[in-house]
């Protein structure tokens, strides 16, 4: 790669370079993203807009996003991570303008439903990211891209009320959305402009078959079917609290025909999967030893990350409200407080991704693991007679445990099988999501002491699975696009 230190300041270095220009791009869509959360009191002055009505349009939020990572991960294998996060860049810009330009509710909802596909951008970094950096520097260059770009939303939430508030009016909301939506789309012109999908004089490999995941064994093909339905079952817990068991957004029949959408896009999925892997399933013993890969990593991988991101963006939805109910605190100090919580993805994915590099990926996740769990167990003990400042402490170590783990996790994910990180990246993060909706279903029925046992004690499930995660080893082989074979480090 003609050079060989990590050097955040070095710019240089092609690597250096293009990690920043891609945690900068992640960190827009971030902002894109969560941009109507800093805005909820304009937003809901302007259209009159109730509680339920606002809840529903946190959950058409995120509702695209478990869907899109999918997509999006066969999309950046397909044509690379430069075209793709270049398209969703620009495409964030018209969808945010749409949002800011709403004239009634339904227009809100519809956009802001859309906009969930932007939540699905990290993904495409971690091909590129994977495709810059060699195995001994992978799980850093991974954890600054996820952790500063993940920084986007807390940076929404700090600078743009006092953005609305500098142009005034009951229009400074919009103006201030549209900003965010100006800047998303030129950049993604820039993007394209500065950024290449590999090194000079490397290759860019891709699957040799889209459209679903390849396996190469019959028992990971159904082991694989089998990972797909949570994520189903996660949109249709989204479907029913859009339904009148929930929020009331929707009717009794429009949820039927939700539920009959998702089941006809499972059909979909497991028939595009055989179509992939026909060939395999036919004859297991023509896949060569060579390009063998177990998809049981994968499996342990998405679990990791459903309890890693999947708790912390269900914690980071309820903290605000814990510490008003434990300690009495006004709002403002309150989410200020929370926002620590968000704010460690700063130091604590680079972190997890380099402990990750330096130490082994099965070590260091087995032990980050037992640190969330006994984070989440801590929290659930804290109640109004522990100090303010040993409460925010015990958060704040919580969240590194939790945040290193996410880094952790997405260290790993590139040394899997190369010419399918897009894809295996985008199941891992719909996991997350996943795990954010069954931590935040499960929040509407407990208390919260409650909510944080539930956590850690699902992390006891995490920490058994990542005791069987391999150990990259050796060499990945790649075929050239001329059929020759090159074999790529993975210690």
């Amino acid at each position: 790669m003609g050079d060989t230190g990590f050097n955040l300041l070095n710019f240089r270095s092609p690597k250096i370079r293009t990690l920043h220009y891609t945690w900068f791009a992640f960190f827009l869509t971030f902002v894109v993203w969560f941009n109507h959360a800093p805005m909820v009191v304009a937003i809901r002055e302007t259209f009159d807009l109730s509680t339920p009505q606002w809840k529903a349009l946190l959950i058409l939020n995120v509702a695209l996003t478990i869907p899109a990572r999918i997509v999006i991960g066969m999309l950046v294998d397909r044509y690379g991570p430069r075209n793709v996060y270049t398209l969703l860049l620009m495409m964030s810009g018209v969808l945010c303008t749409a949002f800011a330009l709403a004239q009634n509710y339904g227009q809100l909802a519809l956009t802001r439903f859309l906009m969930g596909f932007i939540g699905g951008g990290f993904v495409i970094g971690i091909r590129m990211v994977g495709e810059w950096f060699p195995a001994r520097q992978v799980g850093l260059a991974e954890g600054v891209y996820g952790g500063w770009g993940n920084f986007g939303s807390a940076a929404a939430a700090m600078i743009l009320p006092s953005l609305a508030l500098v142009f005034g009016g009951e229009n400074g909301w919009r103006i201030a959305l549209i900003c965010t939506a100006a800047i998303a789309f030129a950049y993604g012109i820039f993007y394209y402009k500065v950024a290449r999908n590999t090194p000079k004089g490397t290759t860019y490999f891709k699957p040799k078959k889209t459209g679903g995941l390849e396996v190469t064994s019959r028992r990971d093909y159904y082991f694989l079917l089998g990972m797909n339905v949570p994520m189903y079952l996660a949109l249709g817990v989204l479907s029913w609290r859009l339904s009148p068991d929930g929020v009331g957004l929707i009717d009794s029949g429009t949820a039927w025909v939700l539920g009959g959408v998702l089941l006809l896009m499972f059909v979909f999925q497991t028939s595009q999967i055989y179509r992939v892997n026909k060939e395999m399933l036919q004859n297991p013993e023509s896949v060569p030893e060579m390009h063998r890969y177990k998809f049981d990593q994968v499996a342990i991988l998405d679990i990791n990350y459903f309890v890693t991101f999947g708790s912390e963006i269900a914690v980071v939805s309820m903290l605000p409200f814990f510490f008003i109910d434990t300690f009495g605190l006004p709002p403002v100090k309150a989410g200020l407080l929370a926002s620590g919580f968000a704010v460690m993805n700063l130091l604590a994915r680079p972190i997890g991704g380099l402990i990750s590099d330096k130490f082994g990926r099965r070590a260091t996740m087995i032990g980050l693991i037992l640190g969330l769990a006994l984070g989440y167990f801590t929290l659930s003990m804290v109640d109004s007679a522990w100090p303010l400042v040993l409460a925010v402490l015990a958060t704040m170590c919580c969240s590194f445990f939790v945040q290193a783990g996410e880094g952790a996790v997405f260290a790993m994910v590139p040394l899997v099988q190369r010419r399918m990180t897009g894809q295996i990246a985008g199941m891992v993060g719909a996991y997350g999501n996943v795990g954010a909706v069954t931590f935040l279903t499960v929040y509407s029925f407990v208390n919260a002491s409650a909510f944080f046992v539930v956590i850690a004690a699902s992390a006891s499930v995490t920490f058994i699975a990542s005791l069987f995660l391999g150990e990259p080893e050796g060499h990945m082989a790649e075929i050239l696009p001329d059929g020759t074979v090159q074999l790529i480090e993975v210690t």
